[in-house]
């Protein structure tokens, strides 16, 4: 054999050599992944959505969450600001462009087209929260959101949604790539005054609701899934309450709840009891989600914290967020854990403001945004979980 060929062997073996440990190590890699798709969240609101000025970029902030292992966004979608008008005639003529009609209400679903829109270029599923009744189907109560008269119109407006943004919605027909959305949050924090009358009893009322908007939801997709109202606090309490009322359990898919806890560990506490009301109801196949956990970087900085051990330093922020990330990783299959959503991407951090303020992973101020310490500690726990050494330009690809 001459010696090119003999040279040409040699490449030819150690290039088979080189070949064989990196297609290992890609399955390696691929079988590193210790969560299902979708597993890693955020919560996304104010100043992000809606935009609270015209300089916030929404798409930079989406690419950012897509490189730090985001894969889903929790986002309030306020059913009072797209149907604000119960008759045309009541539409400003300057703004009636921005409207459409669906069963003759004007309703306005541009915010949400914008964000449903870019979500889908970075193929970010999103878990929408609906939520907070148009002054003209409202009851008038006082409290951090109106309440409908009755579970009537939500049921309407929750079936225009999944006609526009479902499978079959018509959204997707000029817009691509298509990532309908698939899950659906009924209302949120229900258990709690601000969010839902108490009196004479949360849970027969808020059922009321819930039963209404599964039935119109299920009837525009029949394999949508309907998520409950984030249940914080005594969240299991509040979850036995609702499996009392007659079909309940009929009416929703996914349980969700809000473990604020002063410690990650107190997260399982919170997650495990919820699993036995669940269990003992006959829902041991139902899973949960998570929707909110949060450790504010609001130590020193405020004095609201609505009676919340919760608040840290930006320090603690990071180290707490880090080891929920592995401990609900794994825990998931125990606990028939859909995933989690950080609470929440970015805030202002504001003095004497309360400690939720104090709760991004990104902080807003002076025109731009800045990474706290929190935010590279996701990454870098996200990306474990994930098998990603960096992810690529949209969730489902590491780099």
């Amino acid at each position: 054999m001459s010696r090119r060929y003999r040279c040409v062997s040699v490449v030819v073996v150690l290039l088979a050599l080189i070949a064989v440990p990196s297609a290992r190590a890609s399955a390696r890699s691929r079988a590193a992944r210790r969560v299902p798709i979708g597993f890693v969240g955020t919560d996304v609101g104010t100043p992000l959505y809606p935009p609270s000025v015209a300089s916030v970029d929404i798409a930079a902030q989406l690419r950012l969450m897509v490189a730090s292992g985001v894969e889903t966004i929790r986002v309030p979608f306020d059913w009072g600001s797209a149907q604000p008008y119960e008759y045309w005639t009541e539409v400003p003529p300057a703004k009636a462009h921005q409207f459409v009609d669906v069963d003759g209400l004007p309703t306005d679903f541009g915010p949400m087209d914008q964000l449903v829109d870019l979500a889908a270029r970075y193929r970010l599923t999103v878990l929408p929260t609906v939520l907070d009744a148009p002054t003209w189907d409202s009851v008038g109560y006082q409290g951090a959101v109106d309440i409908p008269k009755s579970p009537y119109w939500y049921a309407q407006f929750m079936q225009a949604l999944v006609q526009r943004y479902g499978p079959n919605g018509s959204f997707w027909s000029d817009h691509s790539p298509k990532v309908p959305i698939r899950m659906w949050q009924i209302w949120n924090e229900v258990n709690l005054s601000a969010f839902w009358p108490q009196h004479p009893s949360f849970a027969h009322t808020y059922v009321q609701l819930l039963q209404a908007a599964s039935q119109a939801i299920k009837a525009a997709d029949t394999g949508a899934t309907v998520v409950l109202a984030g249940l914080p606090n005594y969240s299991w309490v509040n979850l036995a309450q609702i499996y009392k009322v007659p079909g309940a359990r009929s009416a929703f898919d996914v349980v969700a709840v809000h473990p604020y806890t002063r410690q990650p560990r107190g997260v399982l506490t919170i997650l495990n009891r919820i699993r036995g009301v669940m269990d003992r109801s006959g829902d041991r196949r139902k899973p949960i989600v998570a929707d909110e956990i949060s450790w504010p970087s609001s130590k020193g900085h405020t004095h609201i914290t609505y009676r919340l051990d919760i608040g840290t330093t930006e320090a603690g922020q990071a180290r707490d967020v880090s080891q929920a990330v592995s401990l609900l990783a794994n825990n998931r299959v125990r606990l028939g854990l859909l995933g989690f959503y950080w609470f929440t991407w970015a805030t202002y951090d504001r003095p004497n403001y309360p400690l939720f303020d104090f709760s991004g992973l990104v902080k807003y101020g002076s025109g731009r945004f800045t990474a706290k310490p929190a935010l590279s500690a996701l990454r870098r726990a996200a990306l474990a979980v994930e098998g990603c050494v960096r992810k690529g330009s949209v969730t489902t690809a590491c780099a």
